[in-house]
């Protein structure tokens, strides 16, 4: 009643494990849900609940379900995040800039198997030795309990990255135009102001997560990630100096000017290293949604800086 309420489907699958084994199995879960052995660090990729119950079966069968889903998986750690993750753009947004390159590597079915459904499909294809001696599937028999379709999943990630361009482009329109023509309208100062100070806080935050995820955190999925450099903490301290910059004080105008620089350059950057033959991630959308952002952040405050007095040379 509770998966029906939630709108979850649900399968069973009887297994085909000898009694030694279902004694086996029913005796590690007894051990592992005493209160020292039941808590865990969670990796959503490596370590969540559909792998331990992969890994408990396994544990019984001597890894038979191990052995025999050694081939490569249908597709990467981030084509199934992102599919899995279109009804929430925030969370697909989310997840696109904090997981590294590691989430666009090759996988295998026994990786893949960290989604539920994997699970149950794989084992399907397993065989195991019964009693007698012969060969026999894992899965003995299934059927559907409850089956939802309040939240169909694609197939396939979608196409958003013209979107994300397009908010790129707007973003980073709105900050040229801001520094531009800020010295002649309040609109487009306060463009400037307050998003570009916006922008360049919220991209600063994302950068200093992102760090900590990668150098500070046990999440390995998240380390050598490019995003760092759309998202830097360069932006930060622009961020806390733009409000000095648009109104002309010149001990923040060279410091400005330097920051500012090096948010397009890093940005740049990330759009260069797609030449390498071995870095590669892919972030797509968020270069789309970033680059524009930053260039035009950058082009707006060095077009402010060029109509005050107190510019630095160039």
């Amino acid at each position: 009643p509770r998966y029906r309420a939630l709108h979850r489907s649900v399968w069973r699958q009887e297994l085909n494990l000898t009694p030694d084994e279902r004694a086996a199995l029913r005796d590690f879960l007894q051990w592992n849900a005493r209160e020292e052995n039941r808590y865990y660090r969670y990796d959503y990729y490596r370590d969540n609940c559909s792998t331990r119950v992969r890994d408990a079966l396994d544990r019984v069968l001597h890894g038979a379900i191990a052995a025999q889903t050694q081939g490569p998986a249908s597709a990467t750690y981030r084509f199934h995040t992102q599919r899995l993750t279109t009804n929430n753009v925030l969370l697909y947004t989310g997840l696109l800039l904090a997981v590294g390159q590691l989430a666009d590597r090759p996988i295998t079915r026994w990786d893949e198997m960290f989604l539920p459904l994997k699970v149950r499909d794989y084992l399907r294809d397993v065989t195991v030795t019964d009693s007698t001696g012969a060969r026999v599937p894992l899965v003995r028999s299934e059927d559907t309990l409850y089956l939802s379709h309040a939240y169909p999943v694609p197939d396939r990630p979608p196409r958003w990255w013209p979107y994300y361009l397009l908010i790129g482009l707007a973003l980073g329109g709105g900050f040229c135009w801001g520094g531009t023509a800020g010295r002649r309208g309040p609109l487009a100062r306060l463009t400037l102001l307050f998003g570009g100070t916006s922008w360049a806080l919220l991209t600063g935050v994302v950068g200093l997560i992102l760090v900590g995820l990668w150098g500070f955190t046990d999440h390995v999925i998240a380390s050598r990630n490019e995003n760092v450099l759309q998202c830097t903490l360069f932006a930060l301290v622009l961020a806390s100096m733009l409000p000095a910059v648009l109104r002309d004080r010149g001990w923040a105008l060279r410091p400005a000017r330097v920051l500012a620089i090096t948010v397009a350059a890093a940005s740049v950057l990330g759009v260069l290293l797609k030449l390498l033959p071995y870095v590669h991630q892919a972030n797509v959308e968020i270069l789309a949604l970033a680059v524009p952002a930053n260039l035009g952040l950058t082009a707006g405050i060095l077009a402010w800086m060029r109509g005050s007095r107190g510019r630095p040379a160039a």
